[in-house]
């Protein structure tokens, strides 16, 4: 007697549902939909490429050594969904927002939880380096309310174009980072660095394709923010430089134009001396909206 669900023999031209029919008494529905749509899409990019063995193997080789470059520190297929453009739409499809409210963008790798709080205002450049940046603004909700005891949890690179964790006994722990909470005006300021453009890994496969497809590993200068508040959806998102080489080519595709902050050169003497600094300095204004949870 044959199996009710078996739908034939396998065809070039009928695989997909063939394929498909063989998984028609998986327990969780769920994972039965997303194997359907994954096989049907696999088969149809396979007939309309019509590779080699050679060239499918090929490809079986570049997830199998994308694998091997993968450990506790890098995350090889992650950076393979970067490039493909898979994480931000992942991203965009998660975080759909209402009008108003301030967009996300990727997390990214280099995001350490632990960071310590600090006090409002406290300078994130603990090794020196860099264009002194005064980053500030407020956090408010949809309706305009300042958003008190919200937490901003920023990070970035350093004059280098390097986060402290990839530069262990380089950079002093925990450089480039902050924990701060809001007053009830929902204001928020802290001291950084004017942050730099710089390539994500491309020592590894995916960074021998993006050569190979012609591209570069840049992403334009930005600094990322993790905003919590009660009653509120979590924020992760970045700012960015829109004078920066790289901000309309960003190689993981996380650039915004909502998201692009002005960065203004601050040379007024009596400026300088009011925010206790003794040099030029530049200052960066960018509010954030959070939608209700």
């Amino acid at each position: 007697m044959s199996d009710p669900t078996e739908q034939g023999y396998f065809t070039e031209e009928n695989s997909a549902g063939v394929v498909i029919s063989r998984n028609a008494n998986a327990k969780d529905p769920r994972l039965s939909e997303v194997m359907a749509a994954l096989i049907k899409h696999m088969h149809g990019f396979v007939k309309e490429v019509e590779p080699t063995q050679d060239e499918w193997l090929q490809a079986i080789m570049f997830l199998t050594e994308t694998g091997h470059k993968s450990d506790d520190w890098r995350q090889e297929f992650i950076l393979l969904s970067d490039v493909l453009g898979v994480s931000m739409l992942v991203d965009a499809i998660n975080n759909r927002k209402p009008t108003g409210a301030s967009e996300s963008t990727v997390l990214g790798p280099f995001h350490v939880p632990d960071a310590p709080e600090r006090p409002m205002g406290s300078d994130i450049c603990l090794d020196g380096k860099g264009d002194k940046m005064l980053v500030k603004g407020r956090i408010l909700d949809t309706e305009g309310n300042p958003v008190a005891r919200a937490k901003i949890d920023v990070w970035q690179t350093n004059d280098d174009g390097f986060y402290d964790v990839q530069q262990k006994g380089i950079q002093p722990d925990f450089n480039f980072r902050g924990v701060f909470r809001t007053g009830e005006d929902g204001a928020y300021w802290f001291w950084g660095a004017r942050p730099r453009s710089y390539p994500i890994p491309d020592d590894g496969p995916v960074g021998k394709l993006l050569g190979a497809l012609g591209r570069h590993p840049y992403r334009p200068a930005h600094v990322h923010y993790i905003i919590d508040a009660e009653g509120m959806e979590t924020l992760v998102t970045h700012i960015f430089d829109p004078d920066d080489a790289y901000i309309h080519s960003d190689a993981v595709f996380g650039v915004k134009q909502s998201l692009m902050a002005e960065f203004t050169l601050v040379e007024d003497a009596d400026r300088i001396a009011q925010e206790g600094v003794d040099a030029p300095f530049y200052e960066v204004i960018h509010d954030f909206v959070l939608a209700p949870a």
